[in-house]
Parts: C-alpha cells; sequence; structure tokens
C-alpha cells in the first residue's frame, strides 16, 4: 500500500511540474484549475478587488499586439484588450499566453458604436449583438486568466442616442447570469456628469466604471466625487498627453512631446491621479504597451516600432516596483531643427539644406547611435483610436549625420516632421519629432 501510495504522490509531483498550477491547458479539465472568483469589496471606507479571496491591485496596460512577457518582467499583474479576436491570436490563445505569464486580464468585448453606424434604435440588430457576445462569453468564461469584462470602448464618443446604455446594461446582466465569477465594466472616453447620470440610472449591473484620460487625468478623483460616483472604478487608458490637448503650429500641426516630456508627465499623472485615490481607484491600464500609428508612429505607444522601450517604460517599472530598472532609457535634453524647437513654427525653404540637433544625457553613459527619418505630416482624421496608415518616408531627405546632428534637404513643398531615434544598444530609445513647413 505504501509504494503504491508513494507511485501516486510520486505521479501528482511530476504532474505538478510539467504542467504547474498557473498553467492552462485549454480542454483539458483535469489540467485547468478552473475560473477565478473575482469580487469587489467595501471594507474600511474603500473598495478592494479581490482575486481568489486576495486583494489585486491593477497594476496594468493596455495590450493587444505587445509583448506579454515583457510586462510580466517589468511586475505588471494584468493587461487589457480591446475585443475578444484580434485578428493576429484568438482569445483563447491570449488567455493562455496571459496565463503563463501570470497575469490577469480583463478582456474586451467589441461593442457597436453609433459612430460607426451602429443604430441602437434597429432592436434585430441588438439583440444579434447580444447573442455573439453570449457565444463569446461561453467561450471564455472559465478561463483562470479571466479578471474582467470589459463591454465596449468610449461608446459616448461623438453619439447621441442614450438607448447603448440600455444595451451595455443588458450585456451585463447576460454575463452575470451565465458568469457568476466574473466582473463587468464599461470605459468611457473622459468624464462628464451626463454620462456618470446615464451610466448610474442605465447600468445598475455594471459592477466597475472605467475612465479613459489623458493630460486631465489628475482630474478625476475629484470629478468622480462631485459627479455623484460612488463605487469602485478604475482607468482604463492614460498615457502621453492627447494630440487634441497640446500645441499646435500655425498651419494646425499637433506638437508632440518628446520622450523625456512623456515620461516625466506619466509619474506625474499617475501619481495625482491614480495613486492618490485610495479609496475607489481600484488601478489601471496605462496606454500602450505597444506600438501604434496614431498621429505619429510614436505618440501613443510606449514602444518603438521596432520593439524598444522609450523612457516611459522605465516610469511604469518604477511606479510598480518602487525602484528603477538597473539600465535607463537616455534622456533628451534638447532638439532643434534650424536653430528653433518644435514650439517655433519651423518653416524652411525647398532649395536650402538645414541642420537638425539633439542633445541626449544617459544615466550609464552608454554609447548612443541614432536614426533619422523624415515623415509627411499624417492625413488621417480619425477618432477615438481608428486605424491609421503610417505616413510616407521622404526619401532622399536625410543629407548626412554624425552622432546627434543630421542635415536635411526636403525639395517639395508641403508639411513633414523631422524625427530622430536615441539608442542607448540596450533596447532603450529616446524619441522625438519636430514639425516643419516647405515653401
Amino acid at each position: 500500500m505504501r509504494q503504491i501510495i508513494f507511485l501516486v504522490c510520486f505521479c501528482v509531483f511530476f504532474a505538478c511540474k510539467e504542467n504547474p498550477a498557473n498553467k492552462h491547458i485549454a480542454g483539458d479539465p483535469e489540467l485547468n484549475p478552473g475560473p477565478a472568483k473575482v469580487e469587489i469589496r467595501f471594507k474600511d471606507g474603500k473598495y478592494v478587488l479581490l482575486v481568489n479571496k486576495e486583494p489585486f491591485y491593477i497594476k496594468g496596460a493596455g495590450l493587444e499586439f505587445g509583448d506579454v512577457s515583457s510586462l510580466a518582467n517589468h511586475n505588471g499583474n494584468s493587461f487589457r484588450t480591446w475585443q475578444t479576436e484580434n485578428g493576429q491570436k484568438t482569445a483563447v490563445e491570449v488567455l493562455d499566453e496571459a496565463q503563463e505569464n501570470g497575469l490577469m486580464v480583463t478582456m474586451g468585448i467589441d461593442v457597436g458604436r453609433e459612430r460607426h453606424g451602429f443604430d441602437y434604435n434597429d432592436e434585430s440588430a441588438v439583440n444579434a449583438q447580444l447573442e455573439r457576445i453570449r457565444k463569446e462569453v461561453l467561450k471564455l468564461k472559465d478561463h483562470p486568466a479571466l479578471l474582467i469584462w470589459g463591454i465596449g470602448n468610449e461608446l459616448n464618443l461623438n453619439y447621441k442616442n442614450p438607448k447603448v446604455w440600455d444595451a451595455v446594461n443588458e450585456i451585463s446582466r447576460m454575463i452575470h447570469n451565465l458568469d457568476p465569477n466574473h466582473l463587468t465594466t464599461t470605459s468611457l472616453s473622459g468624464i462628464s456628469q451626463k454620462e456618470i447620470n446615464y451610466i448610474i440610472d442605465r447600468c445598475p449591473d455594471i459592477d466597475i466604471l472605467s475612465i479613459q484620460m489623458y493630460g486631465e487625468l489628475p482630474a478625476v478623483p475629484d470629478l468622480i466625487r462631485e459627479y455623484g460616483w460612488n463605487g469602485p472604478y478604475m482607468i482604463t487608458e492614460w498615457g502621453a498627453t492627447g494630440h487634441w490637448e497640446v500645441p499646435k503650429t500655425e498651419w494646425g500641426a499637433p506638437i508632440e512631446e518628446h520622450s523625456s516630456l512623456k515620461a516625466a508627465n506619466y509619474l506625474k499623472r499617475y501619481k495625482k491621479g491614480i495613486e492618490a485615490d485610495t479609496l475607489q481607484c481600484i488601478g489601471s491600464y496605462v496606454f500602450l504597451w505597444g506600438n501604434k500609428q496614431e498621429r505619429t508612429p510614436t505618440w501613443y505607444g510606449i514602444f518603438l516600432e521596432n520593439g524598444q522601450e522609450t523612457e516611459s517604460v522605465d516610469v511604469m517599472h518604477y511606479i510598480w516596483n518602487g525602484e528603477w530598472p538597473d539600465n535607463r532609457t537616455p534622456q533628451i535634453v534638447s532638439f532643434t531643427l534650424d536653430g528653433k524647437t518644435a514650439y517655433d513654427n519651423v518653416i524652411l525653404q525647398a532649395d536650402n539644406s538645414y541642420n537638425a540637433e539633439i542633445k541626449i544625457v544617459d544615466f550609464e553613459d552608454d554609447a548612443i547611435s541614432y536614426t533619422w527619418e523624415v515623415l509627411r505630416e499624417s492625413t488621417e482624421t480619425k477618432e477615438g483610436g481608428d486605424y491609421e496608415e503610417r505616413p510616407a518616408e521622404v526619401e532622399g531627405a536625410i543629407i548626412s549625420s554624425k552622432d546627434g546632428t543630421v542635415k536635411i534637404q526636403v525639395q517639395e513643398k508641403g508639411i513633414y516632421r523631422l524625427f530622430v531615434y536615441a539608442d542607448d544598444g540596450n533596447n532603450h530609445s529616446a524619441t522625438a519629432n519636430i514639425p516643419f513647413m516647405v515653401n
């Protein structure tokens, strides 16, 4: 009997070693530890998110196509998506990868937007959407990496029909009937008294309110109370100053902050807009743990197109760990084109060449290499993060470059940006750009 017991114990140990508890094997109930029990508790005057009865403060990032393992390596504990099927990986594959890296997922559910033509007066369309979402929930609800259901994204952006909130509440109620283990939320673009009233009156089934704010993030804790939201909330997008919030050139080009200014603002906004509220805020998802084209290729992603980290990743590491990473990203001291900054309305002549210069400091005195490019100004006027094409590079615009200086000439009249990337050889780059006009 002892031999049998020993053999059974040895086999169980070996199986656990090969398939640890945090490894989800889709479709195998013996290896699937089952869904996490996620709940909100109000205790001692504050809200606490619990996962399997343990406090879980969200240290997260928006991540649809980014590097999941790097998020875990920087000590994030969660990421959010915007839809269940992102076109590259299935939702189960996304959840499996999260599970393998010890992360939890706020799973986005795509919900029709009025600004994209969805009509919430069309009952058949609303019912078809509900049925589609029901199937998605049934497929994913028992995955151990699932944390929260995110019902739609910025459904209040440029909309008129408040029936959308009736649909959100119906989706939330359906989810709770199918899935007793997970919570629901919906993400608002900004915050206003009107939207808070709608959520309170028309979405009583929602468990958590989600707010998406950028430059005005520090105002959120006060606005939450002023507008009468008494429940838990989280910030599901925050980061760089929005392109609608920054100064513009005289020809209307928004001026992007360079990577060091962005990083300083990330830290300031986190402390004032998220960390400051210890009573109702249950955490946040920084935008974006990856890269995307939105106004420019560098505006919102805290990684570059080649996967290198910007200084904003350093800041998130500091926020999540209480200390800076061992090797830090180069910092920008100054950047000029023809002796002018981005705020000086740089106007060049087509028949002349011009010099630009960037000055960098690096904490470890790493050797810095520089990459330059001139892009046409984006003509996309999308909103809400909708897909944009990357602007075309201007071939032949870079005449010569050495260290932190470059000579450029653009021979065609138009509106452009000069970009620079300063690489420290350790997967970190500083970046900046200057918009300019050619006459």
